[in-house]
């Protein structure tokens, strides 16, 4: 039996306690690994995830499109920012987007030479669920959190893919983190945008006049994706 792990907030993925045979699930809802899916749903061919923004600075001296942002803000030489909506455009379609976030990428810098890492959102929860049950191998749902702190909507994203995987019978959960982001999602699962609503980035986006894409976000299936870091660049399989 596989097993199911949930670490809220990057600090603590170095104590993590599944050591081998496993697939890191990055989440960043609010907004990176909602807006990666929305890519790869949108005819995206690759996206580099890279952490520093000097790398998406070379990218985009290289002639790549870049998406990229700190703290919500779109920084002046990128060609998007980080929401849903900015990759819903022909656009994008074939190219490959280098790609830098305040949380988002730090997390997937942080778990790159995990032996899988895929991404995870409320858009593939089901094809993500399908695709782990599948693979044979132990879960760890790496919550990007905000500036290594922890947050309500990964985590209760975190609760749903616990949720899921379990339903498959090809997992067991014995990780009281695992047990809490159930518990969480088991009170916002009726409206998670509701429950969302008392997130603090959350409020950070209503400031910024960035909210429009919450909607999308909590949103389930609508992108049947499933990105996977393959030699430092995600791929849709």
């Amino acid at each position: 039996m596989n097993t199911i792990e949930v670490c809220f907030t990057p600090k603590l993925y170095s104590e993590i306690i599944t050591k081998e045979n496993f697939i890191v699930v990055m989440v960043d809802i609010l907004r990176a690994s909602t807006s990666i899916c929305a890519a790869f749903a949108n005819g995206v061919e690759s996206i580099i995830p890279v952490a520093s923004l000097d790398e998406a600075r070379d990218y985009k001296n290289k002639g790549f499109l870049v998406a990229s942002e700190r703290e919500g803000v779109v920084l002046g030489f990128a060609d998007f920012g980080n929401s849903a909506f900015n990759f819903m455009t022909e656009a994008v379609v074939g190219k490959t987007i280098a790609y830098s976030t305040t949380n988002g990428t730090q997390a997937i810098e942080l778990a790159k030479n995990a032996e899988g890492l895929t991404v995870g959102s409320f858009s593939n929860l089901d094809a993500l669920s399908k695709w782990l049950s599948v693979q044979q191998k132990n879960v760890v749902i790496l919550c990007a959190g905000w500036k290594n702190k922890f947050n309500l909507e990964d985590s209760i994203f975190a609760g749903a893919l616990c949720k899921e995987l379990l339903k498959t019978n090809a997992f067991e959960c014995n990780c009281d983190s695992a047990e809490a982001a159930l518990d969480l999602w088991s009170i916002a699962r009726n409206n998670p945008l509701e429950y969302i609503q008392k997130a603090a980035h959350r409020e950070r986006l209503r400031k910024l006049g960035l909210d429009d894409v919450l909607e999308y976000t909590f949103e389930l299936n609508t992108a049947n994706v499933v990105p996977v870091l393959v030699d430092g660049v995600l791929r849709k399989v």
